[in-house]
């Protein structure tokens, strides 16, 4: 298993990973698939922004990733960045998810920032489990704030002050 930077050859990989979350889970609530022109201007956001994007591969296939990037606009959040990290279905419960989110907050300490928060799916227990593991906190929790799925969804924020 190796964590690295994201090239543009992984947009491919990613974007499937991502899509498969969408058709799926909860743990992105989207409802349709991403185009890859849509994709692409998400990669290029991550790219002008300076912000980190790593995937882990396993045997040559990228298996998932872990990205951030700016949390609210305005400048007193300046420090203050939103991450994700999604899985295809088969790497899911071997810890790669958190390889990718021990590299992510290693580079996050590096840039300085100073909190790290995440949008998490009441209903995705595995996520708020490696999380926790990681020393995030539940910060807030938000009822009923999204849907999917024919349901009402839960979103709980976590947070890692660095």
């Amino acid at each position: 298993m190796q964590v690295r930077d994201a090239e543009p050859s992984d947009l491919p990989a990613i974007l499937e990973i991502y899509n498969e979350a969408v058709a799926n889970t909860t743990a992105s609530w989207d409802y349709e698939p991403w185009t890859p022109v849509q994709h692409a201007d998400w990669y290029a956001h991550k790219v002008e922004g300076g912000f980190p994007l790593l995937v882990a591969e396993d045997d040559g296939v990228v298996v998932g990733y872990a990205t951030y990037s700016a949390f609210r606009e305005k400048i007193g959040y300046a420090l203050t960045r939103e991450h994700s990290v999604y899985l295809s279905p088969d790497a899911r419960g071997r810890g790669i998810g958190k390889l990718l989110m021990v590299g992510l907050i290693e580079l996050a300490r590096r840039d300085g920032v100073h909190v790290l928060v995440g949008a998490l799916s009441a209903d995705n227990e595995a996520s708020i489990r490696l999380h926790e593991s990681l020393g995030f906190t539940e910060v807030g929790r938000l009822p009923q704030t999204g849907r999917k799925f024919g349901r009402w969804l839960d979103l709980v924020y976590v947070q890692l002050v660095l």
